[in-house]
């Protein structure tokens, strides 16, 4: 969860890697009683993200600049849209801008891509749609979550960007969730544990409130994983054919996860197997900062 304490320890934290000593140049050009505003500016089409965050890293700079916003995250902004206005002190507004761009900038990138897949996989419900689509047993759409594939001490930030462009959140973590992937089983098979026994003796060992999922590469494991009872089971690089035929196996005994090289091209199709959920890393480890500026009054 994106809290006002996870906000404000990381834009000091950038604040004091980019001027740990003040800002020289500043304090040398620009007279301490100056005072001014600029106007943040869409220079692209994008998703907004990261609105307090902006606002944020110019309070720790010096809590007497204000901030207004004329956008909310998680809407649409145009080429050439203003977007916040800030007011204060050159000084400080100069020395905050850098930091505040670069969140905001990251964050908005993030989103604007996760609105991209979530259109795409959107598109296949529609009646210009050509080829058959079978709906997800567990939600109304397929839906576009994220991965751990995020920036070090910055999950909160991209996690929170992602949900702003529509899509959900995947496990936080390692500690909130059970994800058995192929060194996990191999390594209870060295025991002697098979498929679906290693999910029981999980099951064993959480809380009734942990949620399960396994990961398969072929379509063999699916009956054995079934048998253990996991809440999730991810279908790791699949083909088309083999997702939609995973789908019919599982029918509905637990969530399907479609995950492994995901792309805008792609997702429609993959979402048309009635997998329940796709999993997408691009978003938040191959995203690029939208394009914002701070235009000076």
């Amino acid at each position: 969860m994106l809290t006002s304490h996870i906000i404000r320890v990381a834009v000091e934290a950038a604040l004091a890697e980019d001027a740990p000593y003040g800002d020289i140049t500043c304090e040398t050009t620009i007279p301490a009683d100056e005072t001014g505003s600029a106007h943040l500016t869409a220079r692209e089409n994008g998703v907004m993200s990261g609105i307090d965050v902006f606002a944020a890293a110019f309070a720790a700079q010096n809590p007497a600049v204000t901030v207004t916003a004329a956008i909310k995250d998680g809407e649409r902004f145009q080429r050439g849209q203003v977007l916040v206005t800030v007011e204060g002190p050159v000084r400080d507004l100069l020395t905050a801008e850098r930091i505040a761009l670069n969140f905001t900038q990251r964050m908005s990138g993030i989103a604007t891509m996760t609105a991209a897949f979530v259109d795409a996989v959107n598109a296949i419900y529609g009646d210009d749609y050509d080829g058959p689509v079978t709906r997800p047993r567990r939600y109304e759409r397929t839906r576009i979550v994220d991965t751990r594939k995020t920036t070090p001490g910055l999950r909160p930030f991209e996690k929170y960007a992602v949900v702003c462009g529509g899509g959900h959140n995947h496990r936080y973590g390692l500690s909130d969730a059970v994800m058995m992937k192929d060194n996990h089983l191999a390594a209870l098979a060295a025991r002697g544990i098979d498929l679906a026994g290693a999910i029981r003796h999980v099951r064993e060992q959480v809380g009734h409130t942990t949620h399960i999922e396994v990961e398969v590469d072929r379509l063999d494991q699916i009956p054995a994983v079934l048998a253990g009872g996991p809440d999730t089971i991810m279908l790791d690089n699949f083909s088309l054919d083999d997702t939609r035929r995973g789908v019919e196996l599982i029918d509905g005994k637990a969530i399907v996860e479609a995950s492994g090289n995901m792309s805008l091209e792609r997702v429609p199709a993959v979402a048309a197997t009635g997998v329940d959920v796709i999993s997408v890393g691009a978003l938040t480890h191959s995203v690029r900062s939208i394009d914002l500026g701070l235009d000076w009054n």
